[in-house]
């Protein structure tokens, strides 16, 4: 098996906020990320795709197609957006490096066809990602 990765980059902003708690329990909660104007991240994405080379190509699959999927799917949806608002996928959920990678998920992995999805790494910062696998519902975080 061959694990062959793309990584792209998107603009997005996004605010923490909880309407079942109280003003004061958000502050403490989210701290800076409760701005209610929200605050902005350049994200990287890597896309991890695992599979056999096939033996006509080479290729795990079509790089060209992992872009078009890629941009369809995240970019056209998230780039340059407010996830809370934007974003019909993350409604009612907290745009959190983890659902966001979660979401990020259950949009490619329907539509990626040669190989399977293994991964999904959404980098909130250089410091902050999260990652989805295949073999886990939870996305493990590395803070």
């Amino acid at each position: 098996m061959v694990l062959l990765t793309r990584k792209t980059e998107f603009s997005a902003s996004h605010v923490y906020h909880n309407p079942n708690l109280s003003a004061e329990e958000n502050r403490r909660i989210f701290g800076k990320c409760n701005n209610p104007h929200g605050h902005g991240h350049n994200y990287t994405l890597e896309v991890t795709v695992a599979g056999e080379p096939d033996p006509t190509t080479g290729m795990v699959l079509d790089l060209k197609e992992l872009k078009d999927i890629l941009e369809r799917e995240v970019m056209q949806r998230m780039d340059h957006r407010h996830l809370n608002y934007e974003v019909a996928e993350l409604a009612g959920q907290i745009p959190t490096c983890e659902n966001v990678a979660r979401v990020i998920w259950q949009l490619l992995d329907p539509k990626i066809t040669q190989g399977k999805l293994h991964r999904v790494r959404l980098y909130e910062s250089p410091e902050l990602f999260a990652d989805c696998y295949r073999n886990g519902a939870n996305p493990a975080v590395k803070r």
